[in-house]
């Protein structure tokens, strides 16, 4: 038997998030710029030469498993379907509508999905990856975040947008472009000083809800496709910021990268109605005036992680004040990998 494994980091946005979902990228050009965290999508493979050629589903935050005994019963139903969207893409036949081996999947994440990480994006990256092992493809790293996105945004009609799929293939600190035709990651060098410094004074907070990025980003799209004055300034804005804090990063000036967090969380909020609720606004309220210097909620919106920016001095202070709150403070480190796949000796 031959086991598998593949691990992919979940992602936080800095800026930019939102101009790399179509059509804006197509007519204006998108540009993101993020970082990964240590919280990872896992997929093990187990692949079994007996001749049955079924596939059984096991993911193990949501206590639930699945068979399929032919490509005919991966039907779209609300359990599972990024997996078995990546089946359809991923799994060779072998002419007749399947394959001699039998596979076993077995998915984890440390975050859920809608919650702002990139989860179902960065699991589906994972899946490509166990499965380019399996296959022994000889993919680059753009083929696979590309493959990833086709699964989610073609085969299985999710929207958003390429940034999460490029963060969990690439990993590490990357200021992305994107156009019409094609994406470009340029991963950046930080000075370690910088890095260390910026972990220190970011906060990863919680607020205890989940949303579902679906309906918010098909609200922002149907506003730029309007030309919606709000919508099409806030995402223009929120491009030119995420150049703007590149540079700042780059030159290690992180004071000001925390003022243009802030800034672009209220450009965030124009782009459409429930990116924001009186939950969040409270939570990020009080940790301004705790001493929080910026921030945004991460994500499309509407809940899940929210990312601050702190004066040293105060980050214990305003970690305090969100938990009082009502929000959950996650500890967190940057981790500069991406997608990693590793082979496991089977038992005898």
């Amino acid at each position: 038997m031959q086991i598998l494994r593949s691990k992919a980091p979940l992602r936080i946005s800095f800026a930019g998030g939102g101009t790399d979902v179509s059509p804006y990228p197509e007519e204006k050009g998108g540009a993101v710029l993020n970082c990964t965290i240590d919280k990872f999508a896992y997929v093990t493979l187990e692949a079994l030469p007996d001749g049955a050629g079924t596939v059984t589903v096991e993911s193990l935050d949501y206590n639930m498993t699945l068979n399929f005994r032919r490509p005919s019963d991966l039907v779209y139903n609300g359990d599972l379907d990024v997996v078995k969207a990546a089946l359809k893409v991923l799994r060779p036949d072998d002419g007749g509508g399947h394959r001699k081996d039998s596979l076993r999947l077995f998915l984890h994440s440390d975050a859920p999905p809608g919650t702002g990480l990139g989860t179902s994006s960065t699991m589906c990256v994972a899946l490509v990856g166990a499965f380019q092992h399996y296959l022994r493809e000889p993919w680059t790293t753009y083929q696979v975040a590309e493959l990833a996105y086709r699964i989610e945004r073609e085969e299985l009609g999710l929207k958003g947008g390429r940034q999460d799929q490029y963060a969990a293939a690439f990993g590490g600190f990357n200021f992305m472009e994107f156009t019409g035709s094609k994406t470009i990651v340029n991963q950046l060098r930080i000075d370690p000083e910088v890095v260390n410094e910026l972990a220190y004074r970011l906060l990863l907070c919680y607020t205890g809800t989940s949303h579902y990025s679906n309906d918010i980003i098909e609200r922002q799209q149907r506003s730029y496709s309007e030309k919606r004055i709000d919508t099409v300034t806030a995402l223009d804005a929120t491009k030119q910021l995420a150049i703007d804090m590149k540079n700042e990063l780059l030159r290690g000036n992180l004071d000001e990268m925390g003022r243009l967090l802030d800034e672009g969380w209220q450009h965030k909020k124009q782009f459409t109605e429930g990116i924001s609720n009186e939950q969040i606004d409270t939570l990020y309220n009080r940790a301004r005036e705790a001493g929080a210097i910026g921030g945004k909620i991460l994500g499309a919106g509407g809940g899940g992680y929210i990312l601050l920016f702190c004066d040293f001095a105060r980050r214990a202070k305003v970690a305090k004040a969100v938990q009082a709150a009502g929000g959950r403070v996650t500890d967190f480190a940057l981790e500069t990998e991406g997608l990693q796949t590793w082979s496991v000796l089977s038992p005898r």
